[in-house]
């Protein structure tokens, strides 16, 4: 997410930040003009998501995204630092989204097979089709209870797709501390996800 699109001007991450410094200090035009700013990323990070549940969403992008947008409305509060932060927020409130439909599913429709999820040092969920979103998030959650910081680089990471830099600076702590917590906990959660086989 480090890149811009060609046709955005270099400060544009600079107009991000100060756009959300605005409208959380009760400027509502702020708002109206981060949206297009923001629009295409909003719209690459759904695109993922929706990607990664392949045949078992309903949702489309724009929908997807729309839903982003009505919660987002609503954290005009949120105490915003830069844009990284405005993303990683993002993305937790379109994980919510869909794994509120997911598990309106699963109540629906009891069963399935469990969703081994490979995780590797590049992990975007882009790279892992057909990711069993509610098993995630429980696990996920499990995580955040046991050390929260190594549940935020996780949401950040995976599904806000932040590189390290950005999820050092959204969390202000080092790269190194969130390359350190990305491999234990990736390395937890793919445990937590792929129990061994109780066949054997």
């Amino acid at each position: 997410m480090d890149d811009l699109p060609a046709d955005r001007p270099a400060s544009a991450k600079d107009d991000v930040t100060g756009l959300l410094l605005a409208w959380r200090h009760g400027n509502q035009a702020a708002f109206d003009q981060l949206v297009p700013l923001v629009y295409d990323e909003l719209r690459r990070l759904a695109h993922n998501y929706l990607r990664a549940e392949s045949g078992n969403q309903t949702l489309q992008t724009g929908e997807l995204v729309h839903e982003a947008y009505l919660r987002l409305i609503d954290a005009s509060k949120v105490p915003w630092q830069n844009r990284a932060h405005f993303f990683a927020i993002a993305a937790t409130s379109m994980r919510r989204v869909l794994v509120d439909a997911a598990r309106s599913r699963r109540s629906l429709k009891r069963g399935g097979d469990r969703v081994r999820v490979e995780l590797d040092a590049d992990l975007t969920i882009a790279e892992a089709p057909n990711v069993d979103l509610v098993a995630l998030d429980d696990a996920l959650n499990a995580l955040s209870a046991l050390d929260r910081r190594r549940g935020r680089v996780v949401e950040l990471r995976f599904f806000g797709g932040l590189s390290v830099e950005e999820t050092a600076s959204a969390l202000d702590v080092a790269p190194e501390t969130v390359m350190r917590d990305w491999k234990v906990a990736k390395a937890w959660l793919f445990n937590q996800l792929n129990p061994p086989s109780r066949d054997r």
